[in-house]
């Protein structure tokens, strides 16, 4: 008895993990597309920026506008460098995540196939012992049946 509540236990506290492990999935998925909307925000954002650059450039423009529109790209360079850094970064999360709640889902999964095949020794030890019991009281019947007969048989 006490084997099975140790074992609900562990059952209920994997359980408990599998979820967590869920949540923090979750969460780390919600922060990838975060970092993904945010790199496509800022190359769209470049993108129009250069056209901009193109379009001025060919209506002419000063040599210090130039350089202003040139620095500006180059920060924006570095933002969407860092922006695929973290990209990077939050896929790595997803892929620990992942693989954790895979384990606890594993774990769980062989408390859970532990539990089956408690259940099913259980079921035949039950099985059998209803075989013996009803083996036994065949046999007994069996032999009243036979004494009776035998009984009847003497007197006639």
């Amino acid at each position: 008895m006490s084997r099975t509540s140790a074992l609900d236990t562990l059952i209920e506290l994997t359980r408990e993990a599998v979820d967590n492990a869920g949540r923090q999935l979750a969460g780390a998925r919600r922060n990838q597309q975060q970092a993904q909307a945010q790199l496509d925000t800022l190359q769209h954002y470049r993108q129009e920026y250069s056209l901009r650059l193109q379009q001025a450039m060919q209506e002419g423009m000063e040599p210090a506008s130039l350089l202003n529109y040139q620095a500006f790209l180059r920060s924006l360079d570095d933002a969407i460098d860092r922006a695929r850094q973290s990209l990077g970064e939050q896929a790595r999360q997803v892929g620990q995540h992942q693989q954790h709640w895979l384990e606890q889902q594993r774990k769980l999964n062989s408390y859970d196939t532990l539990v089956n095949r408690r259940m099913q020794a259980e079921q035949l030890r039950d099985s059998r012992s209803a075989q013996r019991l009803t083996d036994e009281l065949s046999a007994q019947l069996r032999l009243r049946g036979n004494a009776f007969t035998a009984s009847s048989g003497n007197s006639l």
